[in-house]
């Protein structure tokens, strides 16, 4: 008689960066345990991203985890001048029939048990579906354990906090977390009168009901989170399995060979480069942009800039990219003063061979959590310049609690000037302060690497979710 194979089904949203790190769990996961198959979910909104192409494409996957492509929803199905925030929300919404059709179907064989039902947490409508498939329920949180206990704190936080969040002057404390700020807290939350703070307020109290999360951190990174989420719980709060590192480790660019950026970085000296990024869709205004671009000149030292035309949104997406040369919008002469200096790779290029290669010595990021985690892989210490979503609690948990980036201030336009720029460079690039962050940096990455080995603190989370949907056989 065939043995019973032990059935994930992880729904993931059409967020790329969400749906990146998710799949790369999935694959971690069904490596680390053949006897369970992955059914992965993707919702798409009119076309699969092309860097997620790629991962499909040029990857040889586990054989028992099965990507499942859902059914293109159109733009032409959506509210007129919907945000890309509503696009995407709908997108999964509109792919609930299908998610639900499939999982059905797939226990009519009985060599098959499904367990665990593994959401986003913009994808939580899919847990609707639980109780009829007497499965467990599980959120995958690529983020920190530290914005998960911000999340669970916030309507605790609003009822403290009578004005918005950005004007509240004193420290907010949340037991096991590095200090923040009021303005530190999600985007999102940061207008009470927006539908989006009423809608983190319903999915934060939703995230009470489930029975785990699994959180793209690992406990060397964030032990006293963890340990004061625990106790503060005292069993009333799911269960948290840090299981990360999760980031892709094996991409490689096709071509990448060839490529100007490579070409350029095999000639500077190890250590002596900045990179600069804000992920597949974070932007600067053109003032900042000059400022940023004459910051770099002025420091002297040398960078690479993978650089978006200027927005007056600081969030275009990865998908509603501007096909116009961003590097019109530099400063006058800007390139040609400093062709000697850096490297400006107009739109986009491979984060993960860039932040690997040995003459990276520093990362300018906007602190999105897959960049955090992959600096973290690769040692390399960050400047911090947060622009939306969680990222400035990423930026308090790196620049003041971890102490491996450094965070330039903001002048009364909520401008990072020029001469702060070249200051911060210096110090993270040339300064003792930069070779005590690159020490603790090294530390955290060694630690990282641990993690995730055979008897690594990571790893053996992943057994015990493992030992647990197993043995998990129904409501």
């Amino acid at each position: 008689m065939e043995k019973t194979k032990t059935h994930i089904a992880v729904v993931s949203s059409p967020w790329f960066s969400n749906l990146a790190s998710s799949f790369e769990f999935s694959k971690r996961f069904a490596n680390l345990h053949p006897n369970f198959q992955l059914s992965f979910f993707i919702p798409i909104l009119e076309s699969l991203p092309d860097a997620f192409k790629s991962i499909l494409e040029t990857e040889t996957l586990p054989t028992n985890l099965n990507p499942i492509l859902l059914p293109p929803i159109s733009k032409d199905d959506m509210p007129p001048n919907a945000e890309p925030v509503l696009q995407k929300k709908l997108t999964l919404i509109k792919s609930l029939p299908h998610i639900h059709h499939i999982l059905i179907n797939s226990l009519t064989s009985n060599s098959t048990h499904l367990s665990a039902l593994v959401a986003d947490p913009f994808a939580l409508e899919v847990l609707d579906f639980a109780k009829q498939l007497k499965t467990l329920t599980f959120i995958y949180f690529a983020s920190s354990a530290m914005a998960l206990s911000v999340f669970f704190h916030l309507p605790k936080l609003h009822d403290m906090i009578s004005c918005e969040f950005r004007d509240f002057p004193k420290t907010i404390r949340i037991p096991g977390c590095v200090q923040i700020r009021g303005i530190d807290l999600p985007e999102p939350v940061q207008d009470r009168s927006s539908p989006t703070d009423e809608e983190f307020l319903e999915m934060t109290q939703r995230f009470h009901s489930v029975d785990g999360f699994l959180v793209n951190s690992f406990l060397e990174m964030e032990e006293s989170t963890v340990k004061a989420f625990a106790n503060e719980g005292k069993g009333n709060f799911p269960l948290l399995y840090l299981v990360g590192p999760v980031a892709e480790t094996k991409y490689e660019e096709k071509g990448s060979s060839d490529s100007k950026w490579l070409r350029w970085l095999e000639k500077q000296p190890p250590k002596s480069v900045l990179y600069i990024c804000f992920g597949g869709g974070g932007t600067l205004s053109q003032h900042q942009t000059n400022e940023l671009a004459l910051g770099l000149e002025l420091s002297g030292n040398k960078f690479l800039w993978v650089m978006r035309a200027p927005s007056n949104s600081v969030n275009v997406g990865l998908e509603h990219a501007d096909d116009e040369d961003p590097l019109k919008f530099l400063p006058e002469g800007f390139l040609e003063r400093t062709k000697e200096q850096g490297l400006v790779v107009p739109l986009w290029a491979p984060q993960i061979p860039i932040l690997h290669h040995s003459s990276i010595g520093g990362f300018l990021s906007h602190c999105g959590w897959n960049s955090v985690i992959e600096s973290v892989q690769y040692g390399v210490p960050i400047i911090a310049w947060p622009l939306f979503a969680e990222q400035r609690l990423n930026a308090a948990l790196v620049s003041n609690g971890l102490k491996v980036a450094l965070w330039p201030k903001v002048n009364e336009n909520e401008i990072v000037e020029r001469e702060e720029i070249s200051k911060v460079i210096k110090s993270l690039m040339e300064d003792e302060e930069g070779k005590e962050i690159y020490r603790r940096m090294e530390c955290l990455k060694e630690a990282a690497a641990n993690a995730v080995k055979d008897d690594g603190s990571s790893t053996k989370a992943m057994h015990e979710v493992a030992m647990l949907w197993k043995n998990f056989r129904g409501i």
